[in-house]
């Protein structure tokens, strides 16, 4: 779980295939609606084919037939993780874990709480929660966990928050990691890689802060370092 989970912002396989050849070793990549919708199944199956593990990051939201459906045929893709989004409530949840569990039983089923893009008033004046953000992401949580599934996508400033809730074993995933000199970008949540861990992360997501550096693999190592090196 000390591997940051690169985020594969590509829209071609031509560039994942450059940007991969910058590692010389096997990775833990993030496919994302981008690059998946745009290419298709054959992503997972050569990524899988050169030893990547694969967190496919669709957030399922639809009907619980529906995603149970969907689900099947992306846990034949032999994924690592994929996810739903928690706001589709408790039977489309229990639906997607039971078809995703069927066929990939050692893969991770996790649901989106609430997106590291989403602010306090936005969820307040926009999506009218009368909860706050913290009790949000917390609310989700336990549904998501109540339906069976192994963990969530929260920021990396609410994983203790669900630690609390859920217990040790439920696993955090997040995104909004940046180092202190890369810039925010159009996430609002957002965290060091060190801060991360001291915060109770179990798997952080990074994606432009290694995908636009000049030296991605550099990069890379330095964030994985920072993040093994925290305290929880």
């Amino acid at each position: 779980m000390d591997r940051p989970i690169i985020a594969l912002d590509f829209s071609t396989m031509e560039h994942v295939r450059e940007f991969l050849k910058r590692f010389d070793e096997a990775l833990f990549v993030k496919v994302g609606m981008e690059l998946y919708l745009q290419n298709g199944p054959e992503v997972i199956k050569e990524l899988r084919s050169m030893g990547h593990d694969v967190f496919l990051d669709l957030k399922l939201h639809d009907i619980p037939n529906t995603v149970g459906k969907a689900m099947e045929g992306l846990a034949a893709l032999d994924v690592q993780m994929t996810n739903v989004h928690a706001q589709g409530g408790v039977a489309m949840m229990k639906r997607a874990a039971e078809s995703f569990k069927n066929y990939n039983p050692d893969g991770l089923l996790i649901a989106v709480t609430q997106l590291t893009s989403m602010s306090e008033e936005l969820v307040h004046e926009e999506l009218g929660s009368r909860l706050s953000l913290d009790e949000s992401v917390v609310h989700f949580a336990k549904l998501a966990q109540s339906a069976g599934l192994d963990g969530v996508v929260c920021s990396p400033l609410e994983a203790e928050l669900v630690h609390e809730a859920c217990g040790k074993e439920f696993k955090t995933v997040t995104p909004g990691i940046r180092m202190q000199s890369d810039t925010q970008d159009d996430q609002v949540r957002i965290i060091t890689p060190e801060g991360a861990k001291s915060a109770g992360c179990d798997y952080i997501v990074v994606g432009r802060s290694i995908t636009r550096d000049p030296n991605p693999s550099e990069k890379y190592y330095k964030i994985k370092k920072e993040f093994e090196s925290g305290e929880q």
